[in-house]
Order: C-alpha cells, then sequence, then structure tokens
C-alpha cells in the first residue's frame, strides 16, 4: 500500500510541539520517519553503523534546531530527507577523507568520485520524496513491486493513461538528480555536496 502524504498541518503542530521541547513530538517524529531516515542514510553511506549514526544526528539536529524547519517551504517529510542527505553526504566525505590520511585504498579522485554518487543517491531519493504522493506511489509500485504501466492503474484505481502519465512525470523528475545546477536543488545535495 502506498504511503501518503502527512499533511501540512500535522507538519506545523509538530514544530510547534518540537519548539516548545516536547519530548513525546520527539518520539512521535521518530516513530514515523525513523525508517525512512536511516534508509536514505545508508543508502548513501552504505554502511550500518554510519546510517544510524546519521540517524541520530539527524534527529538530534530536529531536537536542537526545530525553528530550521519552515512548513510553508515544504512538507516535513521532505525536508528531512534533504538534512539526510547532507549529513550522510558529509559523513560518507569525513570518514572516507580519514582512510585515505591513515593510508587506505584508494585516490583524492576516487573519494570525489564516491561523494559525487553519494550526492546524486541522495537527491534522487530528495526528488522522490518531494514527489506529490501520487507520482510516488505509481513509482513505488513499478519499481518496488513490479508493476507494469495497466497493473499500476488498476492497483492505484486510475486510468492506463493516467498511470502512464504518472509514471512519465515521476521519471523525468528522477532524471533530474544528475543535474546538479537543478533550480530547486536542495542546499549541499547534488554535485560534489
Amino acid at each position: 500500500m502506498p504511503k501518503t502524504d502527512v499533511p501540512p498541518r500535522w507538519d506545523r503542530t509538530m514544530r510547534q510541539r518540537l519548539a516548545r521541547g516536547e519530548a513525546a513530538a520527539l518520539g512521535e517524529l521518530y516513530d514515523r520517519f525513523a525508517s525512512l531516515v536511516r534508509g536514505l542514510a545508508h543508502r548513501v553511506v552504505g554502511d550500518e553503523h554510519a546510517a544510524d549514526a546519521v540517524t541520530r544526528e539527524v534527529f538530534a539536529h530536529v531536537w536542537e534546531h526545530p525553528n530550521s524547519y519552515d512548513p510553508a517551504q515544504e512538507p516535513l517529510r521532505t525536508w528531512l530527507a534533504a538534512l539526510t542527505g547532507r549529513l550522510a553526504v558529509r559523513r560518507l566525505r569525513t570518514t572516507k577523507t580519514a582512510a585515505l590520511a591513515r593510508g587506505g585504498p584508494g585516490t583524492a579522485e576516487d573519494l570525489e568520485r564516491t561523494v559525487r554518487h553519494a550526492s546524486v543517491a541522495a537527491r534522487a531519493d530528495y526528488i522522490v520524496q518531494s514527489m506529490p504522493a501520487p507520482l510516488r506511489a505509481a513509482l513505488e509500485l513499478a519499481y518496488f513491486q513490479r508493476r507494469n504501466y495497466r497493473q499500476t492503474a488498476a492497483d492505484l484505481g486510475v486510468t492506463d493513461d493516467e498511470a502512464r502519465r504518472r509514471l512519465r512525470l515521476g521519471l523525468q523528475l528522477l532524471a533530474t538528480a544528475h543535474d546538479t545546477g537543478a533550480p530547486d536543488a536542495p542546499p549541499g545535495i547534488g554535485g560534489a555536496a
């Protein structure tokens, strides 16, 4: 079953609760988004322990700086995806740089290539999390459940033409993940970060 967008009212209320220092709000936020944050972090850093550390860092940042999120700008889900991408890419760069300094395998060019690849992956994840729910649902059905456009249409209860349109638009948006100069790119995502 596809996920639905978090209502903007919930986002505003959550920010207010966090700004008041309600620990229960952080727990609720964690319960709702921890698997998303951890999955995005793992995709970038490629390591269980590092993904756990990034997840802790993301939620610590939210707790310490609740007003850094502006519900008028974007949904909380999207903001968390962008924050996770930035922090995961930064951790990857720091870890790989330290390994090179200790004489680990690879070169500075390998490091930059790895970071660029991770940045594109983080941007792709950000794009998917930013998509309207109907586009995201169509892509999730087609990709994760291996549905063709007809099966996707049936699962979503839309026409074949609408399913094709959603899939095409979603794929066009994803294709911009390599476009490091995209005007809607979140800070620190894309390119060499």
